[in-house]
């Protein structure tokens, strides 16, 4: 005779209506990002992270980049949830590739962290990168004395993208040279992006008595 225990009933339920993986995406902006880099230093954090690489990472050319994040994410399988990690001009490939992509399906990058991105007007690309929201919440971090995009306009910039701004004065370009290899505090919002992505699944995916003996 079946067991009428509800308790017993939601963890069968919740081993049938279990999450999609969450994935860390590495998009590096001109020339990678070497062996010292805090992006090098954060996918080695996390099991199954995959690296975004380039054909060409000395020729920034905006549609080849972001058609290579698309290559990448479709690789995997289509309810894989990703939480993408960009920098310097791959933010740039990433806003681009939100902005082309085909509509949002079970998975795809749903959440992302976008440091230092480089200022689209130093490439002639300004009117090629979207100028309203980017679809998915997203955090942009800029720097006060960052050579590629002052802080002012990161903010200006992510405003128009409906992303959180995030200011962390003066660290330069947010690399190497300015000192950052293992970074702490990326690994603490990638950590966070990841949590938030597992609960909105596990709301998407409860099943009815789920949610009733959650409230």
């Amino acid at each position: 005779m079946p067991s009428k225990d509800p308790h017993r009933s939601i963890s069968v339920l919740s081993r049938r209506f279990t999450a999609a993986p969450v994935r860390v995406l590495i998009i590096p902006g001109l020339h990678d990002s070497g062996p010292t880099h805090w992006q090098t230093w954060l996918q080695s954090q996390y099991q199954g992270a995959v690296r975004v690489k380039q054909q060409r990472w000395q020729d920034p050319d905006l549609d080849a980049w972001a058609a290579r994040i698309e290559q990448v994410v479709s690789k995997a399988s289509s309810d894989t949830l990703w939480i993408a990690v960009a920098h310097s001009f791959g933010c740039l490939a990433l806003t681009r590739h939100l902005a082309t992509r085909a509509p949002m399906s079970a998975g795809g990058i749903r959440s992302a962290l976008l440091v230092a991105p480089a200022d689209p007007g130093k490439f002639g690309l300004t009117h090629r990168i979207p100028q309203q929201g980017l679809g998915i919440p997203t955090c942009v971090v800029g720097s006060d004395t960052d050579p590629w995009m002052p802080a002012d306009r990161a903010r200006a910039w992510a405003q128009q993208w409906g992303s959180r701004f995030h200011n962390l004065g003066d660290a330069g370009h947010i690399n190497v040279e300015s000192g950052h290899g293992p970074w702490p505090w990326a690994r603490y919002k990638t950590d966070q992006m990841i949590r938030d992505q597992q609960r909105e699944r596990r709301l998407e995916r409860a099943h009815p008595l789920e949610l009733h003996y959650a409230v």
